[in-house]
């Protein structure tokens, strides 16, 4: 439990190391008053008075320099909520600056966070579900569950209101980081998901802000809570080293030093800690590669902090005479600073006793903005011109930095205004935001980030959205590559365009292609398309009901299909498709209602007279050294899971799988033809019939089965025939799991050379040509 004073002694003193004018720290000594009266007789589960948690956080902001009106705010951040105080009386006494922050920061916390798949819980994940509020009467305060609506929408307006005032973030992970110290009064279900909660999305946006003063705190305290044992585990193993690596590093740092000094460079050379979490990050990867922890390159680290940026390689340079370096293992963030503003160079040496140790080299204002982020260009512009004259604002140009270095923040301005649907902005933000990240390099050199697995086209609507509607082509690395290869750390990506815009293809927005993974850049191909002229959207529609239709195998009259896809007029219902804001896969599980409606209950497609029969192999056996073949239960001893069984293999029908005792096994001459089978996991399977229309040419037939080996779908059955007009018809009995399956099938198959339509069969079947 970490304690924390209960008056503003502290606060107030820490406030006028940096703050010079004498009205505005009185205004934090009255916001205090005035939050302390409102909370009288509330207490947190802990025991202590609940005014400690806001004057905690309060303190952690002033710890990052940040300016009067967010302190301000921290100190009333609760109030709206818990206090029955008005915004509109917040305004009046301490501004409208103040009272928006303090809004924003309710928002937030009036979101009840629920991991993919996870139910809903009760409460904020504010203060008050972190470490609950008891009233005067002593019971806690509860708040009703959010609906999913209103915790998506009120997710959005949090993020909108962050991207307008980043200060409102900076409240709530001041507010989490006092809260996760103070996590012990939970039980221990709400700890585990609120520990999951901060590494979920806080700690990634402290990442993002480049806060690492917040963020290392914030990884640690959720790796206790949600894994203690391996944590007290890595506690005990670095204490145990603790005095032996302490005294190394001292003696590394001060031969550095003196180094440095030899020269005529001055700098602050220290030892760098390493968080819990850190390390536990780092055994796991290092061992995922057979490595121990003696291979970790920055157990052992150097910080070292110079004036300027000529004396940050002069530094590099003397590092390297005196240690050698380790190939591969040197960054420069100074030319190609992270996005989140952080900027140094990184090299790692074998240093004395055979041990790798990481250097960091960086210059103070460098420094300042790895620990504190974006917190400090407040901390420059309140530090300007007051009493530390040492840490004088940038100026103007450090302005423009920070607009520039946090444009991915304003992005979400853009995305909420362009996507009316609140769910599928939160999954922009979730999956452009929050996951990982990819470092590309344009032909010039900049630096780019990007979602994990993001192509070409992203990297082009990243750039610019003109250039990813005339993207023709894309080099990597100065080789041709086509459109939907995944970009790669360290790429240097060259955009194709053409002179004229034709405008991006359907295809993009078709997840089974792969040509897109960014909802920003989809969010930027279906505004393209919804701009479109709509008769030039109807006719792609129309297209694409008829494709989908021959898919099917199914024919609808206009008024079912409308009624199926909840449209007044073919018109509406083809221009939505045409535009995509009506998907392929939507418009395939609507018409799969319609297959269901109809008499085939028992199969999807009917048993064909003079067509091989459409069983089902849902036993779930496998045959061993082989894989999933076509296998049947043998009707003379009907084995069950868990019996002891063998297969014998049939002429026509396949495996059939016995008891180990049957009777007609022991007895069968022809031993060869047995067998070892084992009960595997059961699948189940649908037989689907589909046909094939192309261009014929050799290898046709073994492209198409090759595809579907790769996808590991069994062939039952297949016929070929020969026309007229140079074309061929390939018809396929295969098993799938469902229609989604089918669905990306249908992609694939009409990706091969020559293939001019693919749609399942539901009529007579062909004549079998031999081939």
């Amino acid at each position: 439990m970490v304690a924390v004073a209960s008056d503003s002694t502290d606060l107030i003193a820490r406030v006028s190391e940096y703050v010079d004018d004498p009205a505005q720290v009185s205004q934090i000594r009255a916001a205090y008053d005035f939050a302390d009266r409102c909370h009288a007789g509330q207490m947190r589960l802990s025991g202590d008075p609940y005014i400690v948690h806001p004057l905690a956080a309060a303190t952690i902001l002033a710890d990052l320099y940040l300016d009067p009106d967010t302190i301000k705010a921290a100190l009333l951040h609760d109030v709206l909520e818990d206090c029955a105080v008005s915004a509109a009386e917040l305004e009046s006494h301490f501004g409208a600056d103040v009272a928006r922050l303090v809004d924003g920061v309710t928002k937030l916390a009036r979101v009840d966070y629920r991991p993919p798949g996870a139910g809903g819980g009760n409460g904020a994940n504010g203060s008050n579900s972190a470490n609950g509020v008891r009233g005067a009467a002593g019971l806690a305060v509860a708040h009703a569950p959010a609906s999913e609506n209103l915790y998506a929408e009120s997710l959005r307006k949090m993020l909108v209101a962050m991207a307008e005032d980043i200060r409102v973030v900076l409240i709530k992970l001041a507010d989490r980081l006092h809260n996760m110290r103070t996590l012990d009064a939970l039980s221990e279900k709400k700890r585990r998901r609120i520990a999951q909660e901060t590494l979920d999305v806080y700690s990634p946006l402290a990442h993002r802000l480049g806060i690492w003063e917040i963020k290392w705190q914030l990884d640690d305290l959720a790796f206790r809570h949600l894994n203690e044992s391996r944590y007290r585990e890595i506690s005990r193993m670095l204490a145990v080293r603790r005095s032996q690596r302490e005294a190394y590093v001292s003696e590394i740092a001060h031969r550095l030093r003196a180094e440095l000094s030899d020269n005529n460079l001055p700098a602050e050379v220290n030892g760098r800690p390493k968080g819990i979490y850190s390390i536990h990050k780092k055994i796991e990867k290092y061992a995922a590669e057979g490595k121990e922890l003696s291979d970790i390159y920055d157990l052992y680290a150097l910080r070292v902090i110079v004036d300027d940026v000529p004396h940050c390689y002069a530094a590099l340079g003397i590092a390297h005479r005196l240690w050698n370096p380790i190939p591969g293992q040197f960054d420069d963030y100074i030319a190609t600073p992270k996005q989140n503003m952080y900027q140094a160079l990184h090299t790692t040496v074998i240093c004395d006793g055979g041990h790798p140790l990481e250097v960091q080299i960086k210059t103070h204002e460098m420094h300042r903005i790895a620990e504190y982020g974006v917190a400090a260009h407040w901390r420059y512009k309140e530090r300007a011109g007051v009493k530390t004259k040492a840490a004088a604002s940038p100026g103007n140009a450090g302005d423009i930095r920070f607009e520039e270095r946090m444009t991915w923040l304003r992005q979400l301005l853009d995305w909420q205004r362009e996507t009316p649907d609140t769910n599928e902005f939160l999954e922009s933000v979730r999956e452009d935001l929050f996951h990982d990240q990819v470092f590309v390099y344009t032909p010039k050199g900049d630096i780019l980030e990007l979602a994990a697995g993001a192509t070409p086209i992203d990297f082009a609507y990243k750039i610019h959205t003109d250039l990813g509607h005339r993207i023709s082509g894309a080099k990597i690395n100065g080789r041709l590559v086509s459109l939907d290869t995944p970009l790669q750390n360290g790429n240097t990506v060259e955009i194709v365009a053409g002179k004229t815009g034709r405008g991006p293809s359907p295809d993009w927005l078709n997840p089974a292609r792969g040509y897109v993974a960014t909802n920003s850049a989809r969010q930027k191909i279906r505004s393209w398309f919804n701009r479109q002229a709509r008769s030039a959207n109807i006719t792609r529609g129309r297209d694409l009901l008829k494709r989908e239709m021959r898919r099917m195998g199914v024919k609808l009259p206009d008024r079912e299909t409308l009624e199926l896809c909840g449209y007044e007029t073919m018109d509406d219902l083809l221009a939505v498709l045409g535009s995509g804001d009506l998907s392929d896969a939507a418009l395939a599980s609507r018409l799969a209602q319609h297959r269901r409606a109809e008499a085939e209950a028992a199969a999807w497609i009917p048993t064909l007279k003079g067509a091989a029969p459409l069983d089902s192999p849902t036993s779930g056996i496998s045959v061993l050294g082989v894989g999933d073949l076509l296998t049947r239960i043998a009707s003379c001893c009907n084995p069950i899971q868990g019996d002891e069984i063998i297969g014998f293999v049939t002429r026509t029908s396949g495996v059939s799988i016995h008891k180990g005792q049957c009777p007609n096994i022991r007895n069968e001459d022809e031993q060869e033809r047995l067998v070892p089978v084992a009960w595997g996991q059961k699948r189940e399977l649908y037989p689907v019939r589909v046909r094939i229309e192309a261009i014929d040419r050799v290898g046709l037939l073994r492209d198409v089965s090759t595809r579907l080996s790769e996808d590991k779908i069994n062939i039952a059955w297949v016929t070929t025939r020969e026309n007229y007009d140079a074309t061929v018809s390939i018809e396929l009995t295969i098993h799938i799991e469902g229609l989604p399956e089918l669905n990306r099938i249908f992609s694939r198959m009409e990706g091969i050379r020559g293939v001019t339509s693919v749609s399942r069969v539901t009529g007579t079947p062909l004549r079998q040509t031999a081939r």
